[in-house]
């Protein structure tokens, strides 16, 4: 069975002298309070541990059952697993009450779900816990798990508990869900300079040009960055708008940095792929190399726009719950990558 390594943790299979440490925390009260087992006797414990290592031997692993150990220290903080079932597998854990809430728990999440998506191949990926189970579901929310619902009374209680039945959270994550993570965070790492709003000269081709309107401030509590407005003209007449934001942000991943619309007597005449184009100085002039410019993926002139301009689609997404795109009622979204030369 693998070994896993994260910064600050390894994830390796169970041996027979991990029992003191097993037990500490199998047969804690808080540890167990919301789980379908424990608080373990040491026979439990001794069962439980035989029966993890006979799973890393078995081919193929059907429970991939690890110790979670401390890197610096060598201690082991607790216990989780993978298990998988053709494309989708369930994740499960349990870490010592006395290692809680200094980020282990996302840790290890990040390291099963890189290793079931990556080396496994697994298209879904699944966790459950007691609805009452802070700590539990905080952690499947931190790795980027969707809650996918809410089953009352859908299983015993745990015997410490004056409850018969416990109510079940149900979480889940897509293979790619996971590719956009780690696209967001790639965009999020690129470069920008914003040491305040540059003045702006008339932007022009020779046919339209681009007058600035307004500069709003960002807004970090809201995630907001900074954004340039402009109006589109053409012979002294304004004929659409565009807008540029300075910076990148897990939304501006679903939004961009690019938003334009060509008043409806004045499209396809390639006003908007013009627009874009004369925005690139101010673009450079923050540093800014990679631009998303995203659209609706049935709108297909916007989708036009994009592909003149040379951008590459990086994927058709499925929208957050929590986006204002996914609220005005949209579901997909078109991801664009311009790159400005």
């Amino acid at each position: 069975m693998k070994t896993l390594e994260t910064e600050r943790l390894i994830l390796r299979k169970f041996a027979a002298d991990d029992f003191a440490a097993v037990h500490s925390y199998a047969s804690c009260r808080e540890n167990v309070l919301y789980m379908p087992w424990g608080p373990n006797s040491e026979e439990q414990t001794r069962d439980f541990i035989n029966t993890s290592i006979s799973k890393a031997e078995e081919i193929p692993i059907n429970d991939y059952q690890y110790a979670i150990v401390l890197k610096k220290t060598g201690n082991l903080i607790g216990g989780c697993e993978i298990s998988p079932s053709g494309e989708e597998a369930s994740l499960g854990w349990t870490l010592h009450r006395d290692y809680w809430k200094q980020g282990y728990g996302p840790e290890m999440g990040k390291a099963l779900l890189k290793f079931g998506f990556e080396e496994l191949g697994l298209r879904r990926i699944t966790a459950n816990c007691d609805a009452e189970n802070y700590g539990s579901y905080r952690v499947m929310e931190k790795i980027g798990m969707r809650r996918e619902g809410l089953s009352i009374e859908s299983r015993p209680a745990n015997k410490l508990t004056d409850r018969r039945y416990s109510d079940t959270l149900r979480y889940a994550i897509l293979k790619d869900e996971w590719d956009i993570q780690k696209e967001i965070a790639y965009y999020n790492s690129l470069p920008c300079v914003f040491d305040g709003f540059i003045d702006v000269p008339e932007l022009s081709d020779g046919l339209i040009y681009l007058v600035c309107t307004s500069k709003g401030e960002g807004n970090p509590e809201k995630k907001w960055v900074p954004a340039y407005h402009f109006a589109v003209c053409k012979g002294g007449e304004k004929i659409g708008e565009i807008g540029l934001r300075i910076g990148y942000t897990d939304g501006l991943y679903y939004g961009g940095q690019i938003g334009y619309g060509i008043d409806e007597k004045y499209r396809g005449n390639g006003y908007a792929v013009r627009a874009c184009r004369l925005l690139i100085p101010v673009v450079k002039a923050h540093g800014m190399t990679k631009l998303l410019i995203t659209n609706n993926h049935i709108n297909a002139a916007s989708k036009r726009v994009c592909e003149k301009l040379g951008a590459k689609l990086v994927r058709v997404a499925r929208l957050p719950e929590w986006h204002d795109l996914y609220k005005d009622g949209q579901r997909y979204e078109n991801i664009f990558e311009w790159r400005v030369e």
